[in-house]
């Protein structure tokens, strides 16, 4: 149960179509298959180690401090709803002029800035996975984060693969119905945090 909420709170997490996604899917649509896998096994390198860092460091502060404990369950069930209803306002366009000739180097660079670099993507992550880690027993939590670091392994390979088989087909239409099904999903979520918190306070 808990390597299954693990995995589709990591898929709506990643999913929506931010920094990240736009890039992987853009190198798709340019780029040939090595370019594209190499963009997307760094970009899962990279993502992986953020969510890591979030459930690991934020997450056990959080776990053994009560008070903070509430406070971000409170805190992150009202930000996770806000992004889930936003997600689903949203538009999507795709960026054409992404530059993907680019040496290895300077991809990585990329693939880093789009992820770390992202204030919002790593507020979001330390209060996504922050709270989630108070909300779950102790003995789940590796089950809940190799769930949720599968999702983003899942995701951008079948990003990609998705993207070169159809780039001639994809559009801002299919970008806004993945953004309104991760927004759904999110909200879902965020009920659940808020149900957490009323229950650590009860």
């Amino acid at each position: 149960m808990y390597l299954l909420q693990g995995f589709l709170l990591g898929l709506a997490y990643v999913a929506p179509i931010g920094m990240q996604n736009l890039y992987v899917i853009n190198t798709a649509i340019k780029g040939d298959k090595i370019k594209t896998y190499k963009v997307a096994l760094i970009t899962i390198f990279f993502d992986i180690l953020l969510a890591l860092s979030c459930f690991l460091g934020v997450g056990y502060i959080i776990k053994n401090i009560p008070i903070l404990k509430a406070i971000i369950l409170l805190l992150g069930s009202f930000i996770i709803i806000y992004i889930g209803i936003n997600l689903i306002k949203s538009s999507s366009e795709l960026n054409k002029e992404v530059n993907i000739n680019e040496p290895l180097i300077k991809i990585i660079g990329i693939c880093f800035s789009v992820t770390w670099l992202n204030p919002q993507a790593l507020i979001d992550g330390a209060l996504l996975l922050g709270g989630y880690r108070a909300s779950i027993p102790e003995s789940m939590s590796k089950i809940f984060i190799i769930g949720f670091c599968s999702a983003s392994f899942l995701w951008f390979l079948t990003l990609s693969t998705i993207t070169l088989k159809l780039r001639t087909k994809l559009n801002e239409n299919i970008l806004k119905g993945i953004n309104i099904s991760c927004g759904i999903i999110l909200i879902l979520f965020g009920i659940k945090l808020a149900y957490s918190f009323i229950k650590l306070i009860t």
